[in-house]
């Protein structure tokens, strides 16, 4: 890239060349933007879980209101008592 340019009244690229330099231009720019998109999907994501265990803890609570203490498998739905001995 450091090359003389012999003919000094070289003014621009060529058609080729600008299309190249654009084209990879506009890749970084689309690779920023979804990035940026990502993140903030992301922040979102992030920012869910705390609401998303709390509303599960809430359910969880109703459940053990209604049916005590069992375990529930959320496969299937079926309920089975917990063995509490040894927990003393």
């Amino acid at each position: 890239m450091n090359k003389k340019v012999e003919n000094a009244k070289v003014e621009k690229i060529t058609d080729e060349q600008l299309q190249d330099l654009q084209g990879y231009v506009s890749k970084i720019n689309q690779a920023q933007m979804e990035l940026g998109r990502i993140e903030s999907q992301k922040y979102e994501l992030v920012n869910a879980i705390p609401q998303f265990k709390k509303t599960l803890k809430d359910f969880q609570n109703k459940m053990e209101d209604q049916y005590g203490k069992v375990s529930i498998n959320i496969q299937d739905g079926s309920i089975s008592e917990i063995d509490e001995q040894g927990n003393s």
